[in-house]
């Protein structure tokens, strides 16, 4: 999987054609369990691609496999704090530290507090280090 000519801002970068990652949300299969989805490529993707600063792309691909999480799951909240974290680095890319601010609280309020379990392949710990690096940057930024 290769990464994005350029990572999407919006009202500062064009934005990718409708279609250009079709293909990655395609392999989050209807009927698919959670293990099934944390292998899929559009859950690597999108992990991979929040870690290179390709925000907007990866809220795109992981919110196809979050939408195939049964509601009310542990995976599908942990998934959908994965999306507000990247959407959260987003709009502090975008001098939005106030909307960024509010996106960390709603990823850390869906991660569960368990330091120690792994959800869809993350330790727990490591995404919660996650929300601390944005927050401690959204602050140093003000």
């Amino acid at each position: 999987m290769h990464l994005p000519e350029y990572a999407y801002i919006p009202g500062i970068s064009q934005r990718h054609p409708e279609t250009a990652f079709d293909a990655l949300k395609s392999t989050a299969l209807p009927g698919h369990n959670a293990a099934e989805l944390a292998a899929c490529d559009a859950f690597t993707a999108g992990i991979r691609f929040l870690h290179e600063g390709y925000y907007w792309e990866s809220h795109e691909v992981l919110e196809a496999v979050w939408m195939r999480l049964p509601d009310g799951s542990t995976e599908r909240a942990f998934v959908q704090g994965l999306i507000q974290l990247a959407n959260g680095h987003l709009k502090l890319r975008m001098g939005r530290h106030k909307a960024a601010l509010r996106l960390v609280g709603q990823a850390r309020s869906l991660v569960p507090a368990e330091s120690s379990s792994t959800i869809m392949t993350l330790k727990v710990v490591d995404v919660h280090q996650w929300i601390n690096r944005l927050e401690a940057d959204l602050i140093l930024s003000l």
